[in-house]
């Protein structure tokens, strides 16, 4: 087991000196969810919607770094590698999870920006701004969050035009309620003319009543989704304090008889988290507007 822990700390070490120096090691594993142009295309889109600047390759090594550290620190202090094991498999999904949560965040913090956005945008339509003009103001003087989702639009509109240029944007937040917010612009800007004005309003007041559902609808899952995270970590907290000093506890998990225990638990961990996940998860909106639903629809 010692050559088997030396060989995985210096597997670690190579990769993590990859990161650092900014060549990270090229792992080419044929599998085909993962390898496929698709998959990669999503898990970036994935990541630039967290606000992150990594690819997702660096993604992945970055967390099987993580997940070795924590075998091998956790090992070290258990001398029981199969305790080890689970709390490697966490700690590696760890940043998928930090930055799904980042994700939801900012996405939500959008959400609940363009209320305000739109009377911006609504106020410098009424003060004799076109459309366009008035989608450049909000990029520059909107509220932050809108400001920070648009920062892009001005130069991507000089380049493609005003309607592409939203198209662009949609697809970077990949949201329900951004989708409807672009598409219901889109629309306004082929009309175009006083009917603007009163598409903005009902969208003013159609986007403030889909940001209040979706608080209540977040508020009412906190506190099972919270528990369920607890209910999964603490009895694994208890193994690693069980078996940190010898005696017969880690006697026990350094046997087969331990293995067998451990990967009882772990079955049955993996399938109470996922159906308290289940009972918990609210539904989540499709995208209907997304550019594979309707892209070859507008011309």
């Amino acid at each position: 087991m010692i050559w088997v822990a030396a060989l995985s700390m210096g597997v670690a070490c190579y990769l993590g000196a990859g990161i650092l120096v900014g060549r990270p090691a090229m792992l080419r594993v044929a599998i085909p969810w993962r390898s496929s142009r698709l998959s990669t295309t999503r898990r970036r889109a994935w990541l630039q919607q967290a606000a992150v600047s990594i690819s997702p390759r660096q993604f992945w090594l970055g967390s099987i770094l993580l997940g070795v550290f924590t075998f091998l620190a956790v090992f070290v202090l258990t001398d029981a590698p199969v305790v080890a094991i689970v709390p490697a498999v966490g700690a590696g999904a760890i940043p998928a999870a930090s930055l799904g949560r980042r994700r939801a965040a900012r996405l939500r913090r959008v959400q609940e920006a363009w209320p305000d956005g739109l009377r911006d945008l609504r106020a410098s339509i009424s003060a004799g701004r076109s459309l366009p003009q008035a989608l450049h103001t909000l990029a520059e003087t909107g509220p932050g969050t809108v400001r920070e989702a648009l920062h892009r639009f001005p130069s991507l509109a000089r380049m493609l035009g005003t309607a592409t240029a939203l198209e662009v944007v949609k697809e970077e937040l990949a949201d329900p309620t951004s989708d409807r917010v672009i598409e219901v612009l889109i629309l306004a800007l082929e009309r175009g003319g006083e009917i603007v004005q009163e598409i903005l309003d009902d969208l003013i007041v159609a986007t403030t009543r889909d940001v209040k559902v979706l608080e209540e609808i977040e508020t009412d899952g906190l506190e099972m989704r919270i528990n369920a995270r607890a209910v999964l970590v603490l009895p694994w907290l208890v193994l690693v304090a069980l078996t940190l000093r010898a005696g017969p506890f880690r006697d026990f998990y350094q046997s087969s008889g331990g293995l067998v225990v451990i990967l009882c638990g772990a079955v049955l961990t993996v399938i109470g988290y996922g159906l308290v996940t289940r009972l918990a998860r609210t539904h989540t909106e499709p995208r209907v507007f997304d550019s594979a639903s309707i892209g070859g629809d507008r011309s």
